[in-house]
């Protein structure tokens, strides 16, 4: 494939200038992005961007405007026929700009250069109340993970407090949650047909896209209406929330909340979610089924030029330089992990493309001028899930568990990797590409899990065999998240059990075929249900395993996971039964420590927090006999005592 330069008309216009080059005069749909503009399938925006303009309607972007001083980014483009639409970011903004210390990072991964000064704080609420002030009549859309997160009453970390559905706070229209490739599409077809009826002229008003919406509800979409003009009315198949005022006040009624929203969010046919909020109400209308295999291949045939906009030339964007040469194979997780919001925004249900997408995004790749033969990925949410859904696809329909994989691998799940195996193989035969590594997340305990199928876990075994072998940069990273089987339970993550048996699988296949690799894994301190006791035993027990710990983090709530929930509310939603958590800086790095029992500016803070434990077994499995020795009173001091 030959490779071909990108014109600035390649990319979705940015400013007036671009718009003309177009010849047009106005746009039908305005993207406002808390992200640098990058035209690749990785970045929300150029999806949201790509779909709306092969859905046929004229799509600017305006990247990280300035919301200082004239606010003349705001204005440059005038008002669009259709609506504005907000996209804060492919993070979270807050996760993306402060750490669980609710310090400011030092780098913005989506900005030029990495600067941290180019998006606010919540990027939705500051965008609409400046649009909704220069352009009152024009309906604003909020989209992103940053309003998918935040459609019903969240708690939220950074302010240490309850909030109410984002259209609360944001003086939008509506919200479109999780991906966009179905809804955005409706909804211009929706208002250019409905209201505009083809006429290339006219606007649409606030007025008439919320009576549109009213009368034809589109899937997976969120609008806030009075509590006596619900669309239908309240149907007998409506999930009714405890109030955003109850929640405030009864920390159980929060948790029971969010169980309803959790099953919801995971369901193959959900219903649709009403909470009251004053005179109000939420309305959560259901998702769209998952993509089929021809829609997500179409979302990522689409002509991205996969390169930053030439604005940006001379400038290091870190989020790109990371993703640049890599291919994602599919969407959906069906782990459910407790401090993940991937399946609220994705959903548990695997969307996997075609081999044939996936080798004509491989063939662009090969043929760009800075590819030097190496994939630095081929994966997706997590790595080993493609292809990977219900056997009885009836029953999956009829399933509310948010995940596939805890407490224990579903039976009717299945999690044969031979139809990666077969990806890998085709992958590494296009011409121009050397090595393929796998730098997304693998999921060991579908590797482990016995299926009951000889070729299936034949299959499986392979895989682990070719990862190793061929796929691996010298480290691979896997995430067992804890050591506790108690807290794992609590993360809807499998037993340490299973990540010793990797691991002896690991250096195994390492040792037959002469390898230095290292296996790197991921754990997580404060998790809610989590103590230093816990904590201390994590450190033995990895050190024992000799790993001396480099990828950890301390736990930061976010909206829409169990985690938070618990973290908030003190309660389990599923059981409703209270859970410690560690929240005061002092009790999180009591437990941060330990994952750093080797330094020696640690020792002495772990010896005496092991001493008031009484743990003298943990002082010696870390340190030595000598160290549990001289932490045990001696036999005059306890007589001294008595």
């Amino acid at each position: 494939m030959a490779y071909t330069p990108p014109q600035l008309s390649d990319f979705l216009p940015t400013t007036r200038r671009e718009m003309e080059l177009r010849g047009w005069e106005q746009a039908d749909v305005i993207l406002f992005s808390g992200d640098a503009y990058v035209d690749h399938p990785s970045f929300g925006m150029a999806v949201c961007g790509r779909i709306i303009e092969d859905a046929g309607y004229r799509i600017a972007i305006v990247p990280q405007p300035d919301w200082h001083g004239d606010l003349r980014d705001f204005k440059r483009l005038g008002r669009p026929r259709l609506f504005f639409l907000i996209s804060p970011g492919a993070m979270d903004s807050m996760v993306n700009k402060y750490t669980a210390a609710r310090r400011l990072r030092s780098e913005d991964a989506y900005t030029p250069d990495g600067r941290h000064d180019r998006r606010p704080d919540y990027p939705s609420i500051v965008y609409s109340q400046i649009l909704r002030e220069l352009f009152p009549d024009t309906p604003i859309l909020l989209g992103g993970i940053e309003a998918s997160l935040r459609r019903v009453s969240h708690y939220d970390y950074w302010q240490e407090r309850v909030r109410p559905c984002l259209l609360c706070d944001a003086p939008a229209d509506m919200i479109v949650y999780g991906m966009g490739e179905k809804p955005l599409p409706a909804l211009c077809h929706l208002i250019e047909h409905t209201v505009l009826h083809g006429n290339e002229h006219r606007q649409c008003s606030v007025g008439e896209f919320r009576h549109a919406v009213m009368r034809h509800p589109v899937p997976q979409t969120v609008v806030r209406v009075a509590q006596t003009a619900v669309p239908g009315g309240i149907k007998a198949d409506d999930l009714v929330l405890h109030s955003h005022e109850d929640v405030l006040t009864d920390k159980r009624k929060y948790a029971a909340n969010f169980r309803i929203i959790e099953e919801q969010s995971n369901r193959y046919q959900a219903q649709r979610i009403l909470q009251a909020v004053g005179d109000e109400y939420i309305v959560v209308n259901p998702p769209y089924p998952p993509l089929s295999t021809a829609e997500i291949d179409h979302s990522f045939d689409l002509p991205y030029t996969r390169l930053p906009h030439p604005k940006y030339r001379g400038h290091r964007i870190p989020a790109y330089d990371m993703i640049k040469h890599s291919v994602c194979i599919h969407r959906g997780c069906f782990g459910g992990c407790a401090f993940c919001t991937i399946s609220a925004h994705q959903g548990k249900f695997i969307m996997s493309r075609s081999k044939e997408s996936i080798l004509r995004e491989v063939r662009q790749i090969a043929a760009m001028p800075d590819f030097h033969g190496t994939l630095s990925d081929l994966g997706g949410p997590s790595a080993n899930m493609y292809r990977m859904g219900g056997k009885n696809l009836a029953l999956c329909k009829k399933c509310k568990r948010p995940s596939c994989a805890s407490p224990k691998v579903c039976p009717n799940l299945n999690t044969d990797h031979a139809p990666l195996l077969d990806i890998y193989k085709a992958v590494s035969a296009v011409p121009g590409v050397k090595k393929t590594f796998i730098g997304s997340g693998v999921r060991y305990d579908l590797i482990l899990h016995p299926t009951g199928s000889p070729r299936t876990d034949a299959n499986n075994r392979r895989y682990a065999e070719e990862l190793i072998c061929h796929h691996v940069s010298g480290r691979l990273k896997v995430a067992p998240e804890h050591t506790s089987d108690r807290v794992l339970t609590l993360m809807r993550k499998p037993s340490f059990s299973l990540f010793r048996d990797f691991k002896r699988l690991f250096d195994e296949v390492c040792r037959r075929h002469h390898l230095p690799y290292q296996l790197i894994p991921y754990f997580i301190s404060s998790h809610p249900g989590c103590t230093e006791e816990d904590m201390a035993e994590l450190a033995a027990q990895t050190r024992e395993l000799d790993f001396r710990l480099e990828q950890v983090q301390d736990f930061t709530p976010t909206p829409m996971t169990v985690a938070t929930t618990i973290w908030h509310s003190g309660y389990h939603p599923y059981t409703l039964e209270p859970l410690f958590t560690a929240k005061t800086p002092q009790e999180k790095q009591r437990q941060r420590m330990f994952f750093f029992w080797y330094k020696n500016e640690e020792r002495p803070r772990i010896l005496s927090e092991l001493q008031r434990m009484k743990r003298p077994d943990l002082i010696e499995r870390l340190y030595g006999h000598r160290f549990s020795q001289s932490a045990a009173p001696s036999p005059r001091r306890k007589a001294r005592r008595r």
